[in-house]
């Protein structure tokens, strides 16, 4: 086990060039997703918090249910319908980059939106009380809550970057684990750890493991600027 666990120093340290494009390419796709994902979840969270939305209590009370879907349930939702015999067929969407960033958007949103609304629910309504009693107009109100509440919505998607980045069953199952084109960590390391050659699974699960700590370190960092 110890020949095994420095080979995969070693191939971590030498700069193997096989490790490093995987491992960026599950950054890219995670980044992307991430990102895109940002965009509908960050406006919709604010919504859900500020807005006067019908079904309300519904909407939320889905989103936290999703939060739970197992990832190869969306693989298999997106997959049906991006697959040839799908609606979405005549794109050729299915097991290329984007038809993974297609399944970790569907995966993170609920996330995101679920962590944005809960975060902005924890302020102090004081907050709001008191720009409303110096005058502040409805926009200016909303505009203020969000550059208060900045770090609560980069916790959030950094949250949703490692919910994203970790997972296994929709870049599997829509990328289909090609090398060098769609293989990412975790499924390198699933392929890998199957064939017996643990070396180059460790050192993507280092490489995984330095990621997620970084991710926690910077949560926590701020979290405690917040308070």
């Amino acid at each position: 086990m110890g020949s095994i666990f420095t080979e995969a120093l070693r191939l971590i340290v030498s700069g193997d060039r096989e490790v490093f494009f995987i491992a960026f390419t599950s950054l890219r796709l995670a980044l992307a997703s991430t990102f895109f994902a940002s965009l509908l979840s960050i406006p919709l969270g604010i919504a859900l918090h500020f807005g006067r939305i019908p079904f309300k209590r519904p909407i939320i009370s889905v989103l936290s249910a999703l939060m739970a879907v197992p990832t190869v349930v969306i693989g298999l939702l997106v997959f049906s319908v991006i697959s040839r015999s799908g609606p979405l067929g005549e794109l050729n969407l299915l097991f290329t980059p984007g038809a993974i960033i297609i399944g970790q958007v569907f995966l993170v949103l609920p996330v995101l939106t679920s962590l944005v609304y809960s975060g902005l629910s924890r302020m102090d309504p004081r907050f709001h009380e008191t720009l409303i009693t110096l005058g502040a107009r409805r926009g200016d109100v909303l505009k203020a809550s969000i550059i208060e509440a900045r770090f609560i919505i980069i916790s959030a998607v950094l949250a949703g970057f490692g919910r994203v980045v970790g997972e296994v069953g929709v870049s599997m199952m829509l990328g289909g684990n090609i090398r060098w084109y769609t293989r990412t960590m975790t499924t390198s390391i699933a392929l890998e750890t199957s064939k017996g050659q643990f070396e180059l699974g460790i050192s993507l699960g280092l490489i995984l493991l330095a990621i997620a700590l970084g991710i926690n370190i910077i949560t926590h960092s701020l979290v405690k600027n917040d308070v």
